[in-house]
């Protein structure tokens, strides 16, 4: 990791009291606005060394900003050989294990993101958050983020991961006719006991987009609430995001960008397969398959709590009280 530093921390700690964390690491109220030269001790964040962060760098600066006095900005470049197979390049923040969520629970997260110039518009893969179970060593297979927010061909969408469930009936993948009331577009991997649900997209979203989409479900419901995401180009986007995952059904998402409600995502959200942890866990940056260009985000105000008022700016929104 390269990293550059800037400015004195001044984020005031805004952590719950300290014995809260040996009953319930969710019941704590987690932030950090970057504006010093290390992550602040109140949002038990950090960047994971390891071989797939390789290309990533990481540096607390001034110059671009939301609020406060800073803002992190991570970067990947090329590393991956054309054609290498399992190769990622990545800049991504995690929390630190003993404050993660159990995957049972609820909890919000808010963060903001900024897209650099050049905005990538190639028809690849990009993520720029995701939120996963931990996997256990017993664990077989690949697990997707049970949500992430992508980008793809310059637009950026939202996906809900689960296990595997079986269509009632399967949709023609050269029929342009969209999923039924109650269903919605889902790309099927009974091969890895996994599927993809399309919950969200930018206004630029197309009917040429997301090709893998061919099926659709009832098992996942998206409950449009009239808005749709930001453009990537629009600036900084400030995100607010309800997280339970409930592979049995009972899951539930909701979807905040700039004070504006995207969707509600019910059902079956998240995988329950042998050997996967008790725990849900957040991370962010830069996360692509490989590319030939350097690709950079910003981030700041990221904020972690049980309760919305806690993250969403307008707390007059909040659909839960």
């Amino acid at each position: 990791m390269k990293a550059k530093y800037a400015l004195p921390a001044i984020l005031a700690c805004t952590c719950a009291a300290a014995p809260a964390l040996a009953d319930d690491p969710a019941q704590l109220v987690l932030r950090d606005g970057f504006d010093g030269k290390d992550f602040a001790p109140s949002g038990h964040l950090y960047y994971r060394e390891n071989s797939e962060q390789k290309a990533g760098t990481v540096e607390f600066q001034s110059e671009v900003k939301r609020s406060g006095t800073g803002a992190l900005k991570l970067s990947v470049k090329p590393l991956c050989a054309p054609g290498e197979a399992n190769c990622s390049e990545r800049a991504e923040i995690w929390e630190r294990t003993k404050y993660r969520v159990p995957y049972n629970q609820g909890v919000w997260y808010g963060f903001a993101v900024k897209f650099a110039d050049p905005i990538p518009s190639g028809d690849h893969r990009y993520l720029i958050a995701q939120w996963k179970r931990e996997i256990g060593p017993k664990a077989k297979g690949d697990f997707s983020p049970f949500l992430a927010l992508r980008l793809n061909n310059g637009k950026l969408f939202a996906t809900v991961e689960t296990n595997y469930v079986a269509p009632a009936a399967k949709k023609d993948k050269n029929n342009s006719k969209t999923c039924n009331d109650g269903e919605t577009p889902v790309w099927f991997r009974p091969e890895t006991n996994q599927m993809r649900a399309l919950v969200a997209t930018d206004s630029n979203w197309s009917a040429g987009d997301g090709e893998e989409f061919t099926g659709c479900t009832s098992a996942i419901k998206v409950t449009d609430r009239g808005n749709k995401l930001p453009e990537p180009s629009s600036g900084w986007i400030d995100f607010a995001i309800y997280s339970k995952p409930g592979p049995d059904g009972s899951g539930h998402i909701e979807i905040f960008a700039n004070n504006k409600w995207i969707v509600t995502v019910s059902g079956h959200i998240g995988h329950n397969d042998h050997g996967l942890g008790k725990n849900q866990y957040f991370k962010f940056g830069p996360y692509r398959a490989a590319d030939t260009t350097v690709w950079t985000l910003y981030y700041d105000d990221f904020r972690r709590s049980p309760r919305c008022a806690d993250v969403l700016e307008d707390p007059n929104l909040c659909p839960m009280k």
